[in-house]
């Protein structure tokens, strides 16, 4: 009897998990916005009618113009570690790695608030979990008094569960992210319902008002609004640093961008005009609205069991948003080993998901630490960090359209030039209205942080380049005495060590161009 060849079975761990078109809009969600939660300041600062104004007109100067920018450059270069691969094709290698180094730095104490608000949502459950409650143990650090109690141990319980998911590759994160925001999205479907049934009922017009009080001007509630709703729509580029992990980008990231834009506009805006409901005053109308009483205004609305709902839907929203960043942010160290900038078993992957796991891992420890309430006073540089990184995305939009016209792109931003002028004057607007309104509510204070950040990136090229330059030239004389020639990679980014058939980067993007010039 002939024995009938079997051919060896597949290894399914050979390459991870892709992002799928509806797990890549859950990541994009959570990367932005994680549902109506945060958005309460808005109205208290700036009324109910500028408020609801500022939802609707902030995506229009805000995030359209960067989810465009993300579609085309997204698109033509769709490689793990997305935007900062997009600068050093656009502008070069200086300018990648300050926006790597920068954005990654950002993330320290950006990605930190979100155990904290998971922590926070907790306590409101759970008072033995407040801050202080119970104190393990505290010691002085420089200038800073360290207190580490069951608040910060929880704090670290989620980052390494969630870490623990990231090292799975970011098709498992994206898979959880769908599961995560039916869970975020239900509790604001009810409040939606409830609330909106109220207003018909009593008769009610929620934006009766257009500012915040009587005395306050159109401009200073516009203003006003505009800083915090901004971040409440900041975060487009986040997944572009998973792409080599998406299944096919160039047709699924424009869609996501698009849906994404959508479903986040509507998330704000159908609960945000049912809370309306509860009224001007009173311990929780709008005019006392802050972080985090989106619970307390659904118990107003419907009692203790809405809540409760909503307060569980604040818990799932903390730690989706902080697994989809973590997926976002960790690629970043990755890319800059790679590069060569930092050492190679930065960027070493796993056997099993093909993960940096040092990149990962380190990331976590980083915002770990920055848990502690010591260091979250540095938030107030984030503003300035995160629109640096907009600016240079779009300078390497417009450097890539003018040196590389017949660059392939799957997405082209319509209207020609007359567009990308437009946007980049929103984007530029907006950003520089940002800060003027952060030095204005913290002083020199923000902008010293940022201005010792971004030195010590400056400072820090150099030397890193110069370790670089000088590990290669050596890897080049022992290639040379072997009688080898040393091998300087293949594909669209030679310098940058990515191959264009590795697990984590698009074939397609094979043969689209040479690594960037320097800066």
């Amino acid at each position: 009897m002939t024995a009938i060849p079997v051919a060896p079975p597949e290894n399914r761990w050979a390459t991870p998990k892709r992002v799928s078109l509806v797990p890549l809009v859950a990541l994009i969600f959570f990367s932005v916005s994680g549902g109506a939660y945060g958005i309460e300041p808005l109205f208290s600062t700036s009324g109910p009618g500028m408020g609801i104004l500022l939802i609707l007109v902030a995506p229009l100067i805000y995030s359209v113009p960067h989810a465009l920018v993300c579609a085309e450059l997204g698109t033509a270069i769709p490689v793990e570690g997305g935007y900062y691969h997009w600068v050093k094709r656009g502008l070069g290698r200086f300018w990648a790695f300050q926006q790597g180094v920068l954005q990654w730095v950002c993330s320290f104490v950006d990605m930190a608030l979100y155990p904290v608000m998971f922590t926070s949502y907790l306590s409101s459950l759970i008072g033995a979990v407040a801050p202080g409650e119970h104190v393990f143990f505290e010691f002085h650090l420089y200038k800073a008094d360290i207190q580490v109690d069951l608040n910060w141990v929880i704090c670290v319980g989620v980052i390494l569960l969630f870490t623990l998911l990231n090292l799975m590759g970011a098709g498992w994160v994206g898979d959880s992210s769908v599961a995560f925001a039916i869970i975020c999205l239900t509790p604001m479907l009810v409040l939606t319902a409830i609330g909106f049934y109220q207003l018909i009922t009593d008769g009610t017009n929620p934006v009766s008002s257009m500012t915040a009080e009587q005395g306050q001007s159109t401009w200073n509630a516009f203003g006003s609004g505009l800083f915090i709703v901004m971040w409440n729509y900041s975060g487009w580029d986040s997944v572009s640093t998973v792409a080599g992990e998406m299944e096919n980008p160039k047709k699924h990231l424009p869609r996501a961008l698009f849906w994404s834009v959508l479903l986040i506009i509507i998330g704000y805006l159908l609960p945000s005009l049912a809370s309306l409901a509860v009224g001007a005053d009173g311990d929780n109308g709008w005019k006392s609205w802050k972080d985090g009483a989106l619970p307390d205004i659904a118990g107003e609305l419907a009692g203790p069991w809405l809540q409760y709902v909503v307060t569980i839907g604040g818990l799932f929203a903390s730690v989706a948003m902080f697994s989809a960043l973590l997926a976002s942010y960790s690629r970043l160290p990755s890319s800059l080993s790679h590069d060569g900038y930092l050492p190679k078993w930065v960027s070493k992957e796993s056997r099993r998901y093909k993960m940096p796991i040092a990149s990962i891992v380190g990331s976590s420890v980083v915002y770990a630490l920055f848990c502690f309430s010591s260091f979250q006073s540095l938030v107030i540089y984030d503003v300035f960090l995160t629109n640096i990184g907009i600016l240079l995305e779009v300078a390497a939009l417009i450097a890539l359209r003018i040196r590389e016209p017949h660059l392939e792109r799957p997405y082209r931003i319509p209207g020609g030039w007359w567009s990308i002028g437009l946007i980049a004057t929103c984007l530029l607007g907006v950003s520089a209205w940002a800060a003027i309104q952060q030095y204005s509510e913290e002083g020199t204070k923000a902008v010293v942080y940022c201005l010792i950040v971004v030195g010590a990136s400056l400072l820090l090229y150099p030397l890193l380049a110069a370790r670089k330059a000088a590990r290669a030239s050596a890897a080049a004389d022992r290639a040379a005495v072997n009688g080898r020639d040393a091998e300087l990679g293949d594909g669209a980014y030679e310098l940058s060590g990515w191959k264009p058939d590795s697990a984590h980067s698009d074939k397609a993007v094979s043969g689209t161009g040479t690594d960037s010039v320097e800066a």
